[in-house]
């Protein structure tokens, strides 16, 4: 098989096993786009993959930077399947690389214990691992446009990594992450030790409300403008917004069980979602 189709192969695995909602959206992408989107997709992944599951993370991280700084100069391991794909991806593509480069930033501030004050401290994070994924996929899906799309692209991404925090609650827990600020637990007179006891109490349900009314904004914010995306990327944008949006209302549906649960859209839910998008 020709080297870069293997490594498209290989990408196309990578987020067909991760992440079931972004393939499912982005599968309506023409073939080309397609293709680069599960590269960006590998290359976001494996940089996650380190931090959550890395023997040696901090070390391992640096390693992965360095790799990606050497490709940037064309020198890498063509047995890295990722760096092939993505090679013939910035080949096509007019592509952001100081995006690339927050990404990795982003993911270093878990590895650091960061401590979220404000919601202007998670929204800093949101955008460096999330909305710079908008970032990345802008001159993929909107040639051209890049400009006029930044700022809305970079709403998006907040809006999923606050639905994301919502969810992972539990999870980010076990890992010993707590990405609800601060000033929202004074507020609504919540500790932390009640998130360590999985209390799902009215202080808690006030506090995921919250958040969630941000995402929201954010999610309306992000939709003005989903008319400038070319016809070939408009459904799959706004599924994938629209699939990530309806997570917050699976929660709401099961109770704010997000300490023992991780919560999905259906398959039906997602059809019938993708099938109204105009």
């Amino acid at each position: 098989m020709n080297k870069i189709l293997e490594a498209y192969d290989h990408c196309e695995n990578i987020i067909k096993l991760h992440s079931k909602t972004f393939y499912r959206a982005f599968s309506l992408l023409p073939k080309d786009q397609k293709k680069a989107v599960w590269a960006v997709y590998a290359f976001c992944r494996r940089v996650d993959d380190i931090v959550d599951e890395g023997t040696k993370p901090s070390e391992q991280l640096l390693q992965f930077e360095m790799e990606f700084e050497s490709f940037l100069t064309g020198s890498f391991n063509e047995e890295e399947l990722i760096w092939v794909a993505l090679d013939d991806v910035f080949n096509h593509f007019n592509m952001d690389i100081g995006a690339f480069r927050d990404m990795i930033k982003g993911q270093r501030m878990d590895l650091n214990g960061r401590i979220y004050v404000t919601m202007d401290d998670v929204l800093d994070y949101s955008y460096h691992v999330a909305s710079t994924v908008g970032l990345m996929l802008l001159p993929i899906l909107a040639p051209g446009k890049e400009h006029q799309l930044r700022e809305d692209g970079i709403y998006l991404g907040y809006a999923m990594q606050l639905t994301n925090i919502l969810r992972d609650i539990g999870e980010d827990l076990e890992r010993g992450r707590l990405y609800i600020p601060q000033d929202l637990l004074v507020k609504y007179e919540y500790t932390v030790a009640e998130f360590m006891d999985h209390r799902n109490n009215a202080a808690f349900q006030s506090i995921w409300e919250e958040m969630a009314r941000i995402a929201e904004h954010y999610y309306e914010k992000a939709f003005r403008t989903m008319n400038l995306y070319p016809l070939y990327s408009r459904t799959p944008v706004k599924g994938a917004a629209l699939l990530y949006q309806a997570i917050l209302g699976e929660v709401r549906s099961n109770h704010y069980n997000v300490f023992s649960k991780k919560h999905f859209v259906s398959n039906d839910i997602k059809e019938r979602i993708i099938s109204t998008i105009s």
